[in-house]
């Protein structure tokens, strides 16, 4: 039997060889890869570290900028401050001028806007509290919104001011300027006084005493002390306590209560004068004596009648008549 001898494949050898000597050539490529990758990451890794290192303990440029920057916004913050220093000051001069001139010419009290002189709270500036600069930051800002609300105050007033100039002759008219009885109907010096907590002689607690008291005999004649419009002309019921009365409303924001009234010699609507008989005094209401309570309402808030009274006085009788002030037991 002849025996099969297997003949060797050239080809499959040349394929083998083939794949030995790629294998052969790639492997060392891997490797100088892989080392040259790591020692590229070792020495960013380094270079990193030493970069923080660095940093640590000496300036960079990038950190010279920066303080460079800081410094700048600080110099910026202070002559911020320094301006708004300087308008304040300005502001201030015009509120004193306003208030002790023009004011004074047109005979108008001061202007108060509710809340104006209220600091925002700290709410408002939260997201500034975990800066660096966080107290020169927030106390530059507290002093731009407090300007502000002055700036705003001012704005008012001077809208205010100009409506009065337009009106100069119909308000010296209006405001509130004479006695509203005669001074020598007056007891002596039984004027009660003005204020915003007084125990009642009556009902025996302690409430606003929105007017003055001026004791006078009953029937003393009451005069409108500005001209106006009769808004109340009541005579019959209690009124709060304030038995018969007139409420004359003079416009610019000005009326004027009389009460306690016996009689009443004008109607609602009516058109009345300064120095005009409206009304006698009597001890209507809540009332222990025959008196005149009179009140001066401004914007609705009662204020002390006292300060328009000087313009018909002299300022030694003004002086004397402040000293006199003291509470009475009318009402």
């Amino acid at each position: 039997m002849k025996r099969f001898v297997r003949r060797p494949d050239v080809e499959t050898f040349a394929s083998e060889a083939e794949a030995l000597t790629h294998k052969a050539v790639n492997a060392p490529f891997r490797l100088r890869t892989y080392r040259l990758l790591r020692k590229i990451l070792l020495g960013f890794i380094l270079v990193s570290v030493v970069n923080v290192v660095f940093s640590y303990f000496f300036y960079t440029p990038k950190i010279y900028r920066i303080n460079r920057d800081n410094r700048e916004l600080i110099i910026r913050y202070r002559i911020l401050q320094d301006r708004i220093r300087t308008a304040q000051r300005s502001i201030d001069d015009i509120r004193t001028r306003d208030n002790n001139v023009y004011r004074s010419l047109f005979g108008t009290d001061t202007l108060l806007i509710e809340g104006v002189w209220q600091p925002y709270p700290d709410t408002k500036y939260a997201h500034m509290a975990e800066d660096d600069f966080a107290p020169l930051m927030i106390g530059t800002w507290q002093q731009l919104d407090a300007l502000a609300r002055e700036v705003y105050l001012e704005s008012v007033s001077m809208d205010e001011l100009q409506s009065l100039a337009r009106n100069k002759e119909q308000l010296s008219t209006a405001i509130p300027a004479i006695w509203p009885i005669s001074r020598k109907a007056l007891h002596g010096d039984h004027i009660g006084a003005f204020s915003m907590h007084r125990l009642h002689p009556v009902l025996g607690y302690v409430r606003p005493h929105k007017g003055i008291d001026l004791g006078c005999d009953r029937g003393t004649p009451v005069f409108a002390t500005g001209d106006a419009t009769v808004e109340i002309a009541d005579e019959h019921g209690y009124n709060g306590g304030y038995g018969h009365m007139v409420l004359l409303d003079h416009e610019f924001g000005y009326k004027t209560r009389y009460a306690h009234l016996s009689r009443v010699h004008v109607k609602k609507g009516q058109k009345v004068v300064r120095g005009q008989l409206i009304a006698e005094t009597g001890n209507t209401g809540i009332s222990q004596g025959p008196h005149l309570h009179y009140e001066v309402i401004r914007k609705g808030v009662p204020v002390n009648p006292i300060n328009y009274f000087n313009r018909d006085m002299t300022p030694e009788e003004y002086d004397h008549l402040m000293e006199h002030l003291r509470e009475t037991k009318y009402e």
